[in-house]
């Protein structure tokens, strides 16, 4: 039996127990952000009123808080309620990822492969190898939520762990590889074009690099692995193991206690293992000509206009799906296309929560960018550091700490990056920092994301805690993952330093001063 099923609960005691006992008795995030929703109304109207001598670098024009509750604002609102649910970037993304995840979970696939991994696997190195892989899927951006975190528990669970702490690990490691990860991803074109552009501000002629973060970003890796690795199996597990009892009723039977794999199912793996490889192959050899249709139109892969950065969610669907169906028909799992039906239909049903917190999320977002709120916090909070003068080491610490706060309210990395890099780029050129190291010290903030319930995939992933945990609630996630974020913190500001004091590149054709040594 797995050794976590009965621990004894601790009621007291602790910093974290604390947070857990004060976040569980607040509203789940879904009222919470219906409660937001209404005070940015409210703050829109008295803001509204008010005068700020801030220029909006993007309009180039005072700043002016809008009044959401004006009529002809109500009205417009009204008629965007539906497009804002309908377009809530999370909410696609997760229904359609699922559904392949349904059919692959329903037929045996997930299962036979999570035993092969296992037997493969030494117990010791889940952990690790959890961190490690969550780390690459990093490219795939925000479906990566969906699959990892119901994986990961999984072998947790399969190795008599804690299931949430497997959990953690994921979502610690995903948050790690928006500034450490092994390999581009579609955030770094994005966060180029904002940095360029603003440094463009100053110096009209200034180039930056795509890959200007790189070497600095691979380093973090292994400060990453190390960092989520030991607050995992030292600080994140011991206490799940002693406060946060699983479920009597958990309906995933522990696949290390399970029959061994019958020549059936290992004949339907390998079938529809070498289809997925198949497929895969396909796809390299389609990705591989300069021309191909799923670059972009000047060659790149990882640009967000590339095709193949833009249907990442449905080819995921396509590398769950397919070889689900075939290891279905295979073993008998799936007898008709009713059976299949009924496999989406099942995984469905447990995104209802995620689903009702997607449309209130969806239409707070909108009323606290268009009422420009989120635009006053960061252009006060960047003029503030600018008013302190501060050395530079200091000052990229100061960057780090306020995206680090503005990271409670506003965990869109690219949107906010849209914010401050006018303000932030062109303010510290002059003080002699250069573009490319500013992005990186703004890059370290995402660690706060893993523990703010602002985060938009936060009610999924209690979704996800609450199969194993039926008490798990917003204070149990959040004391879960503050050690992440305290630890990720540290990590990366470290390696920054370390890069930046041992002259290393952090990146291709990146520098720490502004003008460049070589000008």
């Amino acid at each position: 039996m797995n050794q976590t099923k009965n621990p004894s609960p601790v009621k007291n005691g602790g910093f974290l127990n604390t947070i857990e006992r004060i976040g569980n008795k607040i509203p789940d995030v879904t009222t919470l952000f219906f409660y937001a929703l209404i005070i940015c109304l409210v703050a829109s109207l008295l803001l509204s009123f008010v005068s700020f001598n801030y220029i909006n670098p993007v309009t180039q024009e005072q700043l002016a808080v809008v009044n959401m509750l004006a009529p002809n604002q109500l009205v417009t609102f009204f008629t965007k309620l539906v497009p804002n649910f309908v377009t809530f970037p999370p909410l696609g993304i997760t229904i359609v990822a699922t559904l392949g995840i349904g059919i692959a979970e329903s037929s045996g696939y997930i299962h036979v492969l999570l035993k092969k991994l296992l037997a493969i696997t030494p117990k010791k190195l889940v952990t690790p190898s959890v961190i490690f892989v969550s780390m690459v899927c990093h490219i795939a951006s925000d479906s990566a939520y969906v699959i990892l975190m119901p994986v990961s528990a999984m072998m947790f669970y399969a190795t008599g762990r804690h299931p949430l702490a497997g959990i953690a690990a994921a979502f610690a490691g995903l948050a790690g590889g928006f500034s450490s990860s092994y390999t581009p991803s579609i955030i770094d074109p994005i966060m180029q074009g904002f940095t360029q552009s603003a440094a463009q501000i100053i110096d009209p002629t200034y180039q930056v690099n795509v890959l200007c973060n790189y070497f600095l970003s691979f380093g973090g890796t292994f400060f990453v692995l190390i960092a989520c690795w030991f607050v995992t199996d030292k600080i994140v597990e011991p206490r799940l193991n002693a406060t946060m009892p699983l479920n009597n009723d958990i309906q995933l039977d522990n696949i290390a206690d399970s029959p061994e794999i019958s020549p059936i199912e290992n004949k339907a793996f390998k079938v529809a293992s070498a289809v997925f490889l198949i497929i895969a192959l396909g796809l390299v050899l389609l990705l591989l000509p300069e021309d191909s249709l799923l670059r972009a139109p000047d060659g790149s892969m990882t640009s967000n206009k590339a095709p193949i950065m833009q249907i990442i969610v449905p080819l995921l669907f396509v590398f769950f799906a397919i070889p689900g169906l075939i290891h279905g028909f295979i073993t008998g799992a799936f007898k008709s296309s009713r059976d299949i039906v009924k496999s989406m239909e099942n995984i469905t049903k447990s995104l209802i929560p995620f689903i009702v917190f997607a449309f209130f999320c969806a239409q707070f977002l909108y009323v606290f960018s268009n009422s420009q709120i989120g635009t006053l916090i960061a252009i006060g909070g960047a003029e503030f550091l600018k008013a302190l003068h501060l050395p530079s080491v200091v000052t990229i610490f100061g960057v780090i700490i306020l995206t680090s706060l503005l990271n409670v309210l506003i965990t869109s990395a690219s949107s906010k990056w849209a914010i401050l890099a006018p303000i932030f780029v062109p303010m510290l050129m002059s003080v002699g920092i250069s573009p490319e190291l500013t992005q990186a010290a703004y890059r370290i903030s995402s660690a706060v994301n893993v523990s703010t319930p602002m985060f938009a995939f936060y009610p999924l992933i209690i979704a996800y805690c609450q199969q194993y945990c039926k008490n798990t609630g917003v204070g149990t996630l959040s004391s879960m993952m503050i050690p992440y974020t305290a630890a990720l913190l540290i990590a990366l500001t470290i390696n920054l330093l370390l890069f930046w004091f041992l002259g290393l590149p952090i990146g291709f054709d990146s520098g720490y001063v502004y003008p460049p040594v070589n000008s």
